[in-house]
């Protein structure tokens, strides 16, 4: 067995000196593209956003611009400080306290040995982001294999379904994410196509994720009812999920050469119909699964014409935040969807990804986003 803890073998370490400077053109090119104020501000925003409590960024709001920038830096040496181990702590606080004498000391008579105290504690600081890094970077090589397996997971293609156009598209916002796009073909002329949005980000979403599309995949074949899907799909997960954890699933079941979908919505964001220029709303009809044992789930069905576009996705599209900390949201996106008539489904989910990525522009993606299209050809 390998030891989980040593370091793993690379083909080959970059150059020192070759990083560093391709490291300061990258930051260059940054500041030159964004400007130097706007490029450490973005940085202060993120230290914020991970450090600080919603309370901490009101209180700082509402302080002047001295006692802001006092508070600021007390509260993130303390957060710090509280996210390391015990004994990083000591380190880091030694190593700050030699700092601050500034001088050096001498011992030893013959021959005297003079130490510059600055020095040592440069040493220590080092000591304490070396060990930060390590434990960083196993964690990062950790989440690139639950990555890896979850990408096995996801659908390499689009599915080739007769009388139908269909484009599957999924971004995480981290190294793994909690929605799910995923197509089954049921029969020789039925298919099962899902979206889901697993509550949370991050690996524990993506192992519910996980969950989620193996229970899909071996119920939806048994039986004919969603509304029964549904239930056994809520049962499993409620039996198994974890506390304030839940997913949200938009489930189509389409046949081939024909116009008629049956739909399972468990409190997923309502998909929109594109018929011509005019947009309509499908329902939302029944709770998130694994929220109550209880919950009861109905099956919807809708007629495409040929022509007809029926668009899913997750709240990472509507809920996607630019720099302004403005949402997408619904308004922008019907607009968008209202134009795209007679184009096909991998021209929509492409133009739809792409005005979402223009939205946002440099801001960190907060949430994954996820979409499913689907048009009716003949």
């Amino acid at each position: 067995m390998a030891d989980s803890g040593s370091r793993p073998e690379h083909d080959q370490e970059p150059g020192f000196f070759r990083t560093l400077v391709q490291d300061f053109h990258r930051v260059m090119a940054d500041i030159h593209r964004v400007g130097l104020r706007r490029s450490m501000g973005r940085t202060l925003t993120e230290l914020q956003e991970f450090y600080f409590t919603t309370e901490h960024r009101d209180r700082l709001a509402s302080m002047g611009r001295v006692k802001r920038w006092l508070f600021l830096a007390f509260w993130l040496l303390k957060s710090l400080f509280l996210r390391l181990t015990p004994a990083r702590r000591i380190l880091l606080l030694l190593a700050l306290v030699i700092l601050g004498f500034g001088s050096s000391f001498t011992f030893g008579s013959d021959p005297q040995i003079s130490v510059r105290l600055p020095a040592v504690g440069v040493v220590l600081l080092l000591v304490v982001l070396m060990l930060e890094l390590k434990d960083k970077l196993l964690s990062h090589e950790e989440l690139q294999a639950g990555r890896a397996v979850q990408r096995a997971l996801m659908p390499e293609h689009n599915p080739e379904i007769s009388g139908w156009e269909a484009c599957l598209y999924t971004q995480s916002a981290n190294e793994v994410g909690g929605d799910l796009v995923d197509y089954l073909a049921l029969d020789a002329s039925r298919w099962g196509i899902s979206l889901g949005d697993v509550a949370g980000k991050g690996l524990p979403a993506a192992l519910l994720m996980a969950k989620l599309q193996a229970t899909l995949r071996a119920l939806a074949p048994e039986g004919d009812s969603l509304a029964e899907l549904g239930s056994r799909l809520n049962r499993i997960l409620h039996r198994d999920g974890l506390p304030n954890r839940f997913a949200t699933l938009v489930y189509f079941e389409i046949v081939t050469d024909s116009g008629r979908v049956r739909i399972l919505n468990a409190g997923h964001m309502r998909p929109l119909l594109l018929r011509g220029a005019k947009i309509e709303e499908m329902p939302q009809a029944s709770s998130a699964l694994g929220m109550f044992l209880d919950a009861t789930f109905v099956e919807q069905q809708v007629e495409l014409a040929i022509g007809d576009i029926l668009v899913a996705y997750s709240d990472g599209l509507t809920e996607a935040m630019n720099r302004s900390g403005e949402f997408f949201e619904e308004e922008r996106l019907y607009g968008i969807v209202a134009d795209l008539a007679g184009l096909t489904a991998e021209t929509v989910g492409a133009r739809l990804v792409a005005a979402v990525e223009a939205f946002v522009g440099d801001a960190p993606r907060h949430d994954d986003l996820s979409l499913v299209v689907l048009k009716r050809t003949h």
